[in-house]
């Protein structure tokens, strides 16, 4: 069994709730809107990290961050983008399972054609009512669950 540690929508701010609820995982994807080239040195001392660039995300650090990345945990291939509407790959078509992504502030999981859409919400400043949380992808051969984790304040 592989724990995957999703955040997003950082903005600058990594909580040390979203910190110690990052512990333990076997691998980090911080779904853009990062803020800081600090916070993604933090994550990287969690756990081996994948990140992709917000459209918040444009200081010269984040010049080196990809909008988009394919990973592969177990068996599962996982894809990440920031904004889910700029999405330009067939996630299904591609063998992608899990597609995660941030933008929103919304945190989400759903499963659709086979493919679960998991948008941990917003880590960082809180926006409007929504709440602050990240998600945690299991990954046990071929099978995916993901949840949300809403954090304490």
């Amino acid at each position: 069994m592989i724990r995957v540690g999703l955040i997003s929508d950082t903005h600058g701010l990594l909580r040390p709730q979203a910190v110690a609820a990052l512990q333990g995982s076997d691998f980090i994807v911080h779904g853009g809107d990062i803020g800081g080239a600090g916070i993604l040195d933090a994550l990287a001392a969690i756990a081996p990290l994948t990140v992709v660039r917000g459209n918040n995300d444009r200081e010269a650090w984040a010049g080196a961050v990809p909008e988009t990345a394919f990973l592969k945990v177990g068996d599962v291939h996982v894809y990440a983008i920031h904004d889910l509407s700029q999405i330009d790959i067939d996630p299904a078509g591609a063998g992608v399972r899990v597609v995660i992504s941030g933008h929103s502030h919304q945190p989400k999981v759903e499963e659709r054609n086979g493919v679960l859409y998991v948008n941990p919400g917003s880590a960082g400043p809180r926006r409007f009512k929504l709440p602050i949380a990240v998600a945690e992808l299991i990954v046990d051969g071929d099978t995916v669950r993901a949840r949300i984790v809403e954090l304490p304040l």
